[in-house]
């Protein structure tokens, strides 16, 4: 199967390198790390009104900001505990798409640019996309919670 399909895995797949998996942590912590912190900086420092005022300036309907901030939020949180990552990691990447095609992408490369540029949230896309190649990765709740593969846990007869 290849490495970055979402279709579920068979019985008793071949276990992934112990480098693939502790890379997949440390992206998984980063990224899920990032989003949190942007939507708490989002909801601390700007406050819903700044935030509703900022979504209006770029285009954005007003109403979209409580969406977005949840989705930061909880798909933060699912990231660093690991859970669904790669459906997380693929279900974040429109927001950060649209925010470079809608938002970021006139201002140039680089972030720190006047309307900020697009380099940063490229960065988080390219790591989303290695999340949906790569899984949970090591200590993810998932893996913790998941089902033995069929016939691990099977009674032996006694000699």
């Amino acid at each position: 199967m290849p490495a970055c399909s979402l279709a579920p895995r068979n019985a008793s797949p071949a276990p992934r390198p112990l480098p693939d998996q502790w890379a997949a942590l440390l992206l998984r912590l980063a990224l899920g790390t990032m989003y949190i912190a942007h939507a708490l900086f989002k909801i601390l420092v700007l406050g819903w009104p700044g935030v509703i005022k900022l979504f209006s300036l770029t285009g954005m309907p007003e109403w979209m900001t409580y969406p977005a901030v949840a989705a930061e939020l909880l798909g933060g949180l699912l990231l660093i505990l690991g859970i669904g990552v790669r459906w997380v990691a693929l279900a974040l990447l429109p927001m950060l798409l649209g925010a470079i095609a809608f938002v970021h992408g006139a201002h140039g490369w680089i972030y720190t640019s006047p309307g900020g540029g697009w380099e940063y949230l490229a960065f988080l896309a390219v790591v989303s996309l290695a999340l949906v190649c790569l899984g949970n990765g090591a200590l993810s709740l998932a893996e913790l919670f998941k089902a033995p593969a069929k016939g691990q846990w099977m009674a032996t007869p006694a000699p």
